[in-house]
């Protein structure tokens, strides 16, 4: 089967493991991108200049299957024929009471509340499920911040840093060829903080693109990749504060003119 990469269009030859490992999410060798592979799946190319594969489109209620190959043998529970020995004498099959005719056990007065307890206990651990994994949206928010901070300093913990990407700035940037690698780049720029709040460093994403801004590589790179010093990366970026960032990335090409950087 066949999936393209959403980010740099490239398409791969893939089979049911490599679906079947991350149910469908998948990471391009290309452009280090994680995408579902699903949409775009193909059990076959269409015919070259090949642009975009047809993505499928989605559906309310799953699709039911109608062509069974195979379907297991589940023991011995299903034969036709048993063994005469294993058949009960004619004397126990007196002596024992019938299935339908025995009389189950009365059920116990107050049952229900260990299922209201359990059922209590499920929410509990599905709302603390659900906060812990959007604990972004509160460790970020200028109002609970403060809160949060206090509570943790009484339970002597430590938050991570808070984040806002629209407050991170380009202070300067530039692009020029490698000194000394041929076939290479050195990107260059200033990101400066200007919250009054120490950050994060960002993931930063740069983007080489054309005369008719169409995209020609593109490379995102984790702040362990540009920033060395494990300290400086643990206390983030200071209030204010300026960071010289520098890129060695290969040349793309003389059609590659233009540069943009963005922070996830």
């Amino acid at each position: 089967m066949y999936t393209q990469c959403p980010e740099c269009m490239t398409i791969f030859k893939l089979g049911g493991a490599e679906l079947a490992a991350a149910h469908g999410s998948v990471r391009c060798s290309h452009c280090n991108a994680i995408f579902d592979a699903l949409p775009s799946l193909s059990e076959q190319l269409p015919p070259e200049p090949i642009g975009k594969l047809p993505r499928h489109g989605a559906q309310a209620a799953p699709p039911q299957l109608d062509l069974p190959v195979f379907r297991p043998n589940r023991g011995d529970q299903g034969a036709l024929f048993a063994d005469p020995q294993d058949r009960p004498r004619a004397h126990e099959r007196a002596a024992s009471v019938p299935q339908f005719t025995r009389r189950h056990r009365p059920r116990q007065a107050g049952g229900n509340g260990r299922w209201v307890l359990g059922s209590f206990v499920l929410l509990l651990l599905l709302g603390g499920e659900i906060a812990w994994a959007k604990r972004s949206l509160w460790l970020d928010d200028s109002g609970l911040r403060p809160m949060l901070e206090d509570v943790c300093a009484n339970l002597h913990c430590q938050l991570p840093l808070r984040r806002d990407d629209s407050l991170l700035q380009l202070a300067s940037r530039d692009i020029r060829p490698h000194p000394s690698v041929a076939g290479a780049l050195i990107i260059s720029a200033t990101l400066q903080n200007v919250a009054d709040f120490a950050q994060p460093f960002p993931t930063v994403e740069i983007t080489l693109s054309n005369l008719d801004e169409q995209r020609i590589a593109m490379r995102r790179f984790r702040p362990g990749e540009y920033v060395n010093d494990p300290r400086s990366l643990e206390r983030g970026l200071a209030p204010q504060a300026k960071a010289a960032l520098v890129f060695e990335v290969a040349d793309p090409g003389k059609d590659a003119v233009a540069f943009e950087f963005s922070f996830h």
